[in-house]
């Protein structure tokens, strides 16, 4: 009994041997074309950067192609390493058909990021450097990859959002158009001159060599609400995309600088303390 499970280890192992013998070449050919395969998948990416580098094309659309084809080569790769070590091409046809099957079900959000960046691409609604509000998220656009897109915030810090929600939730792009226009709101008191106060800010938005004065977007000031404590005024003018945050910080500061020198007030809470006998 002994004997026999022995011999038919040695069958077995003798089986093994030859079956090694016989792959081995494949396999090392198999090892070599991988090898070579990815040095070359090296040296295309290279030549696509520089030929990007070379061309004005958009940005977006340079980053997405590059991570495109860096993926796809690697997939053909894989499949000629895969045949390559003695795999029939039916045989592996099956075998990644089945398996995208699984994976399509079990990535099914990777695919809709993957959709999601196509579509991204197609209809463009913002592209790198462009100021985006998205997903409860602000910021500029660093990247736009194959399954997601990067933000920078304000405060410096990067926001990975997936493809897939942004091309199925609503996106304000504040650069698209090159300029915006500000509305800012400035209560006075009840008892303070409004024509003055109106006067005094038309002069400093004419000041403001930021503010455009051209047909159609000059700089107005209109009441836009009697509310209980104050009369609010609606400050509206028109500036570039680069320079609407400097300019808003400075309309505010000059704003409030201008009023306390003309006396006029702008309301805040008051508290009376009444002291007790």
């Amino acid at each position: 009994m002994i004997e026999q499970t022995i011999k038919n280890y040695e069958e077995h192992l003798k089986e093994l041997i030859n079956l090694l013998w016989d792959i081995f070449p494949n396999l090392v050919s198999a090892l070599i074309l991988a090898f070579v395969g990815w040095w070359v998948i090296k040296l295309i990416n290279i030549g696509v950067a520089k030929f990007f580098e070379k061309k004005d094309y958009d940005r977006t659309l340079e980053t997405f192609l590059e991570d495109f084809i860096n993926n796809g080569l690697k997939v053909l790769l894989f499949v000629m390493v895969i045949t390559q070590v003695g795999v029939e091409t039916s045989s592996l046809i099956a075998m990644l058909g089945a398996a995208g099957l699984a994976l399509g079900l079990a990535l099914q959000g990777s695919l809709s990021n993957f959709a999601g960046g196509i579509l991204i691409l197609i209809f463009k609604p913002f592209k790198v450097g462009d100021f985006i509000s998205a997903q409860g998220s602000e910021g500029t656009v660093k990247q736009i990859t194959v399954f997601n897109t990067k933000l920078v915030t304000f405060g410096n810090q990067e926001v990975i959002i997936p493809n897939g929600n942004l091309s199925n939730d609503k996106i304000t792009n504040y650069s698209s158009e090159g300029v915006r226009r500000e509305n800012l709101v400035i209560g006075i008191s009840y008892s303070s001159s409004i024509q003055k106060a109106k006067d005094l800010i038309l002069e400093l938005c004419a000041a403001d060599e930021n503010i455009m004065t051209e047909e159609g977007k000059e700089a107005m000031v209109v009441v836009s609400e009697l509310a209980d404590s104050s009369v609010n005024l609606s400050v509206r003018y028109w500036t570039t995309t680069e320079t609407f945050w400097p300019t808003k910080f400075k309309m505010i500061e000059n704003i409030k600088a201008s009023f306390d020198r003309e006396g006029i007030e702008i309301p805040f809470p008051h508290r009376v303390m009444v002291a007790q006998k």
